[in-house]
């Protein structure tokens, strides 16, 4: 278990410069088409982990959200690059307002996404991905084990359907977008170890666990809506981001539901 854990992390790092590799060992022509993006926005989160308490923990949630689409050149132009960077931060307490836990949690997933042409409006993308992630949850009120660590990462797979529409003759761009991990790595204490224990007194045990969906069943969701002010595209959307595993008889779940406002940029690199 623990070489394939090992050769699994070594993989996961090598993965982004795997794919970066592949785009430029394609040729390309001129220019290509890249859209960025940068929204922020504001919803609600639950918390929980029984490692800092059996009780749920509700509040307010606030993300940040940057992403970046790049057309390639491989299988004739019909595969675009993705990379998107999401952090969000939450303020939470228990349901007798006597406790509260401050989460932070960083997420990173770049993923290869095959185009599916079904008209001129309407097209469905496909693909492999990449998914990377780091944070904490600190519980206010406890003195022993106060904080819980939060490390994580995945290859799973990602879809989109994007379609184009009018409202009278002003153009609009609607889209969905779902990430789904399949199988990775978690880092966890061990039920009823401290994190003393395990850095201080270098306490042996399995601290990194296999994960898939029988395990670690998370779901990411964007919803977004483009549309033009004069020269500036806007975009708004809704994030419903469900993260949530079970390791090593510990169970967690980090539920986050943001609505996101930006704004988007359409430009070509040239080659």
């Amino acid at each position: 278990m623990r070489k394939k854990i090992l050769l699994f992390v070594l993989w996961a790092c090598l993965f982004p410069a795997l794919l970066i590799s592949a785009q430029e060992n394609v040729p390309e022509d001129s220019r290509s088409v890249v859209m960025r993006s940068t929204l922020i926005g504001a919803g609600f989160s639950n918390v929980f982990d029984t490692y800092l308490s059996p009780i749920e923990y509700e509040g307010f949630d606030v993300r940040l959200l940057h992403e970046s689409i790049r057309d390639t050149r491989l299988m004739d132009g019909r595969v675009s690059f993705q990379s998107l960077t999401q952090a969000n931060f939450s303020y939470t307490e228990n349901p007798s307002k006597t406790g509260s836990m401050y989460t932070g949690l960083v997420s990173w997933n770049c993923a290869f996404h095959y185009r599916f042409r079904i008209n001129d409006r309407l097209q469905a993308l496909f693909g492999p991905m990449l998914d990377l992630n780091g944070g904490f949850i600190y519980n206010v009120r406890n003195s022993n084990n106060p904080a819980q660590g939060k490390a994580y990462g995945s290859v799973g797979a990602s879809g989109m359907v994007v379609c184009k529409f009018r409202i009278a003759r002003y153009p609009m761009t609607v889209r969905y977008q779902a990430n789904l991990p399949l199988i990775g790595a978690m880092f966890s204490p061990e039920y009823g170890e401290s994190y003393y224990e395990i850095f201080s007194l270098g306490n042996e045990g399995k601290h990194v666990s296999f994960t898939s969906l029988h395990n670690n069943p998370s779901l990411r969701q964007m919803l977004t809506l483009d549309f033009p002010i004069r020269k500036v595209v806007m975009r708004v959307g809704y994030v419903c981001d469900l993260q949530q595993a079970k390791v090593n008889r510990l169970k967690t779940h980090i539920y986050s539901h943001d609505f996101m406002i930006g704004f988007v940029k359409h430009f070509y690199l040239l080659k």
